[in-house]
């Protein structure tokens, strides 16, 4: 948990609303903790409550939780003075109501947020104990022209199933700056250090040049100042021996990664370059964990989503529409198994048809795009892995590749463990 970072550089979204309607009982919500104080008495908040907490997968945020607007007394005056307040400092705001609540209080708040170009929000609380009219959301989302999602209050489902809606609506509206990707190797070796890049020239490689991921990787590894070092499988062994010093990290291109993890001594660290861009472009953790879940297409077959983002002409040995799939119905042994592929922008509604979505790298979207495929993934239930972690996996060697990034890894064990438990 990022507990320590700089309260500047987390994304502050202001929780709104009028008196009572449900706001520190959504902020509890969100939390998972008594963070402010609930009743039904109404104005119970009467100050500012700032809750910072570490919401994956876009990171450190603080909430900022106000008094409500709709309280006129002399007081409350002071109240909406440091609520109003709360507009300075919000990237995103929360606009809290209840169904069939809409007048003066909500229409404020959103002229507010619109005068100053704030995302906005509207969280419809307590659904499940007074489900909103379809007109009710119609006339809502009309009138604050974003995203209206209904909270469910009990059960750990029910939270999970808001949680995962309201995060794909905050990182479609997140600042880009929010959603900087990590470094690619800077992290992972030292200045000075030595970097061997395994780069396969097979009938999918461009004429003339390298893959983008590789291009990426070395200007990052030369950004860092480390010597990088680039060979075809062929003369990998042999670069290896010539070293008199060790190499800090390999990196492959995934259809070699059987080659690469069984001649690399075990001290060496090594990776992917597909698992690097699952974590420059999405959620590492999570596509980690997602991996596990082709232990279950052996027993139960299934339905699998290859997700391009790339549009290109498909080669007799494409690695989306033909490799990936061949592979896996070996490993699981189902011929049975279905495969569709959809690439470039084109990605399924109905993303809860499929036992498993496998994404490639993402080298041609941004990091928000990946998330927010993700994102949807999970909203459905449906788990989500991506190439190389994929191709790891059906080789066996996923914990191998995996060991430079130990909370990944960790997650992966968890999600494995439980699918056998």
């Amino acid at each position: 948990m990022n507990q320590t970072a700089p309260k500047a550089l987390r994304l502050h979204i202001g929780i709104f609303g009028r008196v009572n309607v449900g706001k520190s009982t959504l902020l509890n919500f969100i939390s998972g903790q008594a963070t402010a104080i609930t009743s039904p008495i109404p104005g119970t908040t009467t100050d500012v409550v700032s809750k910072n907490m570490e919401l994956l997968p876009i990171g450190p945020v603080v909430f900022l939780d106000t008094a409500g607007l709709s309280d006129f007394s002399e007081l409350g005056a002071a109240r909406l003075k440091k609520t109003f307040g709360v507009f300075e400092q919000a990237d995103i705001i929360t606009l809290v109501t209840g169904a069939g609540q809409w007048g003066e209080a909500e229409q404020n708040i959103v002229a507010e947020a619109h005068q100053r170009k704030i995302p906005l929000i509207t969280v419809i609380s307590k659904s499940d104990l007074n489900l909103p009219s379809p007109d009710f959301i119609a006339l809502v989302a009309a009138e604050t022209g974003g995203i209206v999602i209904n909270a469910f209050a009990g059960e750990k489902k029910l939270r999970d199933q808001f949680l995962n809606e309201y995060k794909r609506a905050l990182i479609e509206y997140c600042p880009e700056n929010f959603l900087e990707p990590p470094a690619l190797i800077g992290d992972l070796v030292k200045p000075g250090e030595t970097v061997i890049l395994l780069a396969p020239i097979d009938l999918q490689a461009p004429k003339g040049r390298l893959i983008l991921p590789q291009v990426q990787v070395l200007r990052s590894g030369l950004d860092n100042n480390n010597s990088v070092i680039t060979v075809k499988e062929t003369e990998y062994q042999a670069t290896l021996n010539n070293l008199k010093i060790p190499a800090a990290l390999i990196i492959c291109d995934s259809q070699v990664v059987d080659v690469m993890v069984r001649e690399t001594p075990p001290e060496i660290a090594c990776t992917t370059f597909s698992i690097l861009f699952a974590r420059l472009k999405g959620n590492m953790e999570l596509m980690a964990a997602g991996a596990a879940a082709i232990e279950r297409l052996k027993t139960n077959g299934g339905r699998v989503l290859i997700a391009e983002a790339c549009t290109h002409h498909a080669t007799d040995d494409d690695i989306g529409r033909v490799k990936i799939p061949n592979l896996l119905r070996r490993f699981t042994g189902r011929k049975d198994l279905v495969v569709d592929v959809f690439s470039g922008t084109d990605y399924p509604d109905n993303l809860a048809q499929y036992d498993l979505v496998i994404h490639c790298g993402g080298c041609m979207f941004n990091r928000r795009a990946i998330l927010s495929r993700i994102q949807l993934a999970v909203s459905c239930g449906v788990a989500v892995t991506n190439y190389g972690m994929c191709i790891s996996f059906c080789h066996g060697v996923l914990e191998r590749v995996l060991s430079p990034f130990p909370v990944a890894l960790a997650a992966f064990r968890d999600a494995r463990s439980k699918l056998n438990s």
